[in-house]
């Protein structure tokens, strides 16, 4: 399954990806921070293909400066942990909880970078794919809402894209999760790790996410184990 959501995504998230400016995108707005972040992806691209061309790191530095303000990637992280972190609430040793809670902000930080260079490699996919947008979601009210796309390609199938947004406490808007043709990043990611971090501890999943992050950007998809 995951194997599968690696490919898809080498195809959609390319849609998810760039802006010019923060202060350009509403991020009051789930719908528009959505389209305004795809619409301005390839245009990013198209503009560093020399430095691209030079050397494919220069995705990490696109992914850095466009796509991460838009990335809620410590909701993401907690998701993933799971049950993890409820077991920190049950501690009661000040000192084994203190390092319970490191050992989380460190997953935090290393599972930023894990997504750094997973967008960086997926952005080695681009081929000039189009995008569709379903009809904007009302979002007054609420907590999640999905914001529906579709990528289309000459000679392929359609692939169905939908993007979970989450709005903050101050009522910012920002991407946690992507669903493509049923298959949530979150849920692959989590399913792939829980057994890892039952039998050999957050620290050791958190190593291993470090190791994966500081490979050479590029597109590991048919690698079941990245």
């Amino acid at each position: 399954m995951l194997k599968k959501f690696l490919v898809i995504a080498a195809l959609s998230t390319l849609t998810f990806a760039q802006v010019v400016k923060a202060a350009d995108v509403k991020l009051t707005d789930p719908n528009k921070m959505v389209r305004q972040v795809a619409d301005n992806t390839f245009e990013r691209i198209t503009k560093d293909q020399p430095l691209i061309i030079k050397n494919n790191e220069h995705f990490r530095v696109i992914v850095e400066e466009e796509l991460m303000p838009y990335i809620d990637y410590k909701y993401a992280a907690l998701r993933v942990l799971g049950s993890e972190v409820s077991k920190v609430r049950a501690i009661t040793d000040e000192a084994e909880k203190a390092r319970a809670i490191k050992d989380i902000q460190r997953f935090i930080v290393v599972f930023r970078e894990y997504l750094v260079a997973t967008y960086a490699g997926v952005f080695t996919q681009y081929t000039n794919q189009q995008v569709e947008f379903g009809a904007p979601q009302p979002f007054k009210g609420k907590d999640v809402v999905v914001v529906k796309t579709k990528i289309i390609e000459a000679g392929k199938p359609d692939i169905k894209i939908d993007f979970k947004v989450r709005e903050d406490r101050s009522g910012e808007w920002r991407a946690y999760d992507m669903i493509a043709e049923g298959i949530s990043l979150l849920d692959a990611k989590q399913s792939e790790l829980q057994g890892m971090l039952r039998q050999q501890g957050i620290d050791h999943v958190s190593n291993l996410l470090e190791q994966k992050s500081q490979l050479p950007v590029q597109f590991r998809g048919s690698d079941t184990n990245d």
